[in-house]
């Protein structure tokens, strides 16, 4: 058995980092799955979706200014729109990620959620979170 389901979200700055939590648990209620994976993908180029910790909101910033300071928006790219820094973010980011579900749960570490990375905001986005059960 699998399921599928998009969400759609709002981004409000050129750079965010978005819990995804309170999406992944609507979608592991409805599938019912109690074994399995789940899969969270980000059919965008200047965006991604990464595990990283929760409890501390300067770990945001701080990967923020880190992002920033590596791939700055040089003037010198040759990217028409404009947003190659977004791109290169993005790719070091990655598309997806994927957690593993136990007993009707997600599992993680006692400090992770899963971000929706936006890049080249704000924007209205989407998302997909897939379910394997096995």
């Amino acid at each position: 058995m699998s399921y599928i389901k998009q969400f759609e979200i709002k981004t409000h700055e050129k750079q965010a980092f978005l819990m995804l939590d309170a999406y992944l648990e609507e979608a592991l209620k409805e599938s019912k799955v109690e074994e399995g994976i789940m899969v969270v993908f980000c059919p965008h180029t200047t965006a991604g979706i990464t595990i990283n910790e929760n409890a501390d909101p300067d770990v945001k910033t701080d990967l923020k200014k880190a992002l920033n300071d590596t791939f700055p928006n040089h003037d010198y790219f040759i990217h028409m729109e404009g947003n190659s820094d977004g791109h290169m973010k993005s790719s070091l980011v990655g598309a997806s990620e994927t957690v593993l579900i136990h007993k009707g749960e997600l599992l993680f570490g006692t400090w992770q959620s899963v971000y929706f990375t936006e890049f080249d905001g704000p924007r209205s986005r989407q998302f997909f979170v897939k379910i394997i059960e096995g």
